[in-house]
């Protein structure tokens, strides 16, 4: 029995790990955890301070073992280096991953994100077409546009009338998940005759 470590196998659990923590990210599992003061909420760390991003975080750190157990395997099975150098080459190698995935959270990912207002969500006032009947005394669904996604909602007719499909109207309030709507062509002729 040999007493050597056995470093492909290492490699190859770190290769594993690292590439199942990244797809775990990606598909939102690892959205919140919490480390001491720091907070790593969807990959990006935040200090409690404020919004500075820490380089040790989950994007790295899945990125970081991905590239180093990928390379330590690949130079110890197939290189014929010595296991110092194969060690010291698929360290580079991680840290070369990580900053990579760094670089990107910072100048690609972050820049573009922001707070959600509340003028950002609210709906009254906004156009939206009928795409459900909205029934007599009874609801139906609206579609509309709002920070360039297209958004539904469940519709009720302000006057209690029904509404039919594809017909403009437009939200007058909000309440309790329920868009309240008056048909457009009313508001617009409203306005001509004042």
């Amino acid at each position: 029995m040999s007493g050597a470590f056995p470093w492909e196998a290492f490699y190859l659990v770190c290769f594993a790990l690292g590439l199942s923590f990244t797809v775990l990210s990606c598909l939102g599992m690892f959205s919140h955890l919490h480390f001491g003061h720091v907070h790593l909420h969807a990959g990006h760390a935040h200090g409690s301070s404020g919004h500075s991003v820490s380089p040790i975080n989950g994007f790295t750190i899945a990125g970081f073992l991905s590239w180093f157990g990928g390379c330590g395997y690949l130079l110890h099975r197939y290189g014929g280096f010595l296991t110092p150098i194969v060690l010291g080459a698929a360290t580079i190698a991680g840290l070369a991953g990580g900053a990579v995935l760094f670089w990107f959270l910072t100048k690609v990912l972050l820049p573009r994100e922001r707070e959600l207002t509340a003028a950002d969500t609210d709906i009254v006032g906004v156009l939206a077409k009928v795409t459900g009947t909205v029934h007599e005394h009874g609801t139906g669904e609206i579609q509309y546009s709002q920070n360039g996604a297209r958004r539904f909602a469940v519709a009720r007719s302000e006057d209690g009338q029904a509404i039919s499909r594809e017909t403009e109207v437009v939200v007058m309030r909000y309440e309790q998940g329920i868009a309240w709507v008056r048909r457009w062509d009313e508001l617009e002729g409203a306005g001509d005759r004042v």
